[in-house]
């Protein structure tokens, strides 16, 4: 390979808008994924919720990357990183080799996050995380196999239970899946089944906070939370979850009561930690951590003592600075450090701080309900539901994708469908243990 070798770890929001930012630069990209596609993720609860396929929210990196061509892509998961060799090494590959080491000039780092179950692993196999497209399959299969289940189950108590469904956290990502959970089951199927009536279900969300939406203001959290109760679903604020098993979930309030709910079905959108590379790379570098594992870099996002090696979106923070973890943040510091690379190359001189240009925030809660917060601008309802459409839309990789999801969201809109309602797991009680991410 010939040039300045950079090596990107992470197909997601940083890692795409790096390699973006490299083209027609005098550099040989790598991209290294343990996928081989990249995920819209802040759609991912649509496929979960059968509102969209996974096809319409991913795109192959190979495809993403065919017209630039100093762009190489690797599928494999990196393993560990050898600093003073400016090596990065790589899991099993396709082929079945393992152990492969890949030569950079300059490392980025860009493997994201996944949800925490603070220190209660054994939690996972019950209330599966929506960080992944294998996540959000799976609890589309849970969900609407729960529905499958209270059709023929004829005792009374536990059809209850299959119908309830529990989302723990209230952030965006928790709210946004309640909702649709909620219209899914009141809307949607309730004339698919006959003995099952499904507008019974109950829709916990479940919130250690005073309120939802805690990253929005406290006016718009007033609104959400109306928007909640509105579709149906049931805000548990102030409480905190105490234990999750096959056949219910524990909640605790302020007082430390806890309640035993029975629910065949849970989701978890609550705590966020780094993925394994992230302490790996720490390991190597000396760089310190937080709590939540994320690794602290300087405001160029390079690691202290080594400027080669940058990392950026959910996995870092940035002094004592975390930044949201939004696809924004991520997207625009993926873009910073491709323009830091290249002026070090062409000899100018690059920008010495990455500064975040906030754009707002957007939560949608159910059909024509939302929220967003834009400078000053405080908007809830439908045009807000009709910006977040918008705005998901433009930032969709690739036309054939916004396409789809347009004529899709169009189609679902005039005719209250799902068309992607599929199980495509066995039959089973959904108790499959879910592998945690790496």
């Amino acid at each position: 390979m010939n040039g300045h070798r950079v090596v990107v770890i992470g197909g997601g929001f940083g890692g795409l808008q790096t390699v973006r930012a490299l083209r027609g630069a005098p550099v040989e990209v790598t991209l290294v994924d343990r996928q081989n596609f990249h995920l819209f993720q802040p759609l991912a609860y649509q496929v979960a919720t059968g509102a969209l396929s996974a096809a319409e929210v991913a795109s192959p990196l190979r495809a993403v990357f065919k017209r630039q061509r100093n762009v190489e892509v690797v599928l494999a998961e990196a393993v560990g990183v050898d600093i003073d060799k400016r090596e990065v090494q790589l899991g099993v590959l396709p082929t079945g080799e393992e152990g492969r080491t890949l030569p950079y000039d300059t490392l980025v780092a860009a493997t994201g996050s996944r949800y925490s179950y603070f220190g209660h692993d054994d939690w996972r196999p019950f209330a599966p995380e929506l960080k992944s497209l294998a996540g959000a399959l799976d609890i589309r299969d849970r969900i609407l196999g729960a529905f499958e289940a209270a059709e023929v189950e004829p005792d009374a108590q536990r059809r209850s239970a299959w119908l309830t469904f529990v989302v723990v956290g209230a952030g965006p990502t928790g709210v946004e899946m309640a909702g649709q959970i909620a219209e899914l089951a009141r809307d949607t199927v309730r004339r698919d089944f006959r003995a099952a009536d499904t507008r019974q279900a109950r829709v916990l969300l479940v919130e250690t906070a005073d309120r939802v939406l805690t990253g929005f203001t406290p006016s718009l959290s007033r609104r959400a939370y109306k928007a909640l109760e509105s579709l149906g679903v049931t805000p548990l604020l102030g409480r905190t979850v105490v234990a999750v098993g096959p056949e219910s979930v524990s909640i605790a309030d302020a007082d430390e009561t806890v309640d035993e709910v029975p629910a065949r079905t849970a989701v978890w959108a609550a705590g966020v930690t780094t993925t394994g590379f992230a302490g790996r790379l720490a390991a190597a570098t000396g760089a310190a951590t937080d709590r939540a594992g994320r690794v602290t870099v300087d405001p160029q996002l390079t690691l202290p003592g080594h400027p080669e090696v940058f990392a950026l979106g959910d996995m870092i923070r940035i002094g004592d600075t975390a930044l949201p973890g939004l696809a924004p943040v991520a997207m625009q510091q993926g873009r910073f450090v491709g323009r830091v690379i290249r002026d070090r190359l062409a000899g100018r001189t690059p920008p010495t701080a990455f500064h975040y240009h906030d754009k707002g925030n957007l939560a949608t809660i159910g059909r024509s309900r939302a929220v967003a917060e834009i400078g000053p601008l405080r908007i809830s309802g439908f045009p807000a539901w009709a910006l977040w459409l918008g705005v998901h839309i433009v930032y969709l990789i690739g036309f054939q994708n916004r396409l789809l999801v347009l004529l899709r969201w169009s189609f679902s809109f005039l005719t209250h469908g799902r068309g992607a309602r599929l199980i495509t797991a066995p039959t089973q009680t959904h108790q499959s243990v879910a592998q945690p991410p790496p």
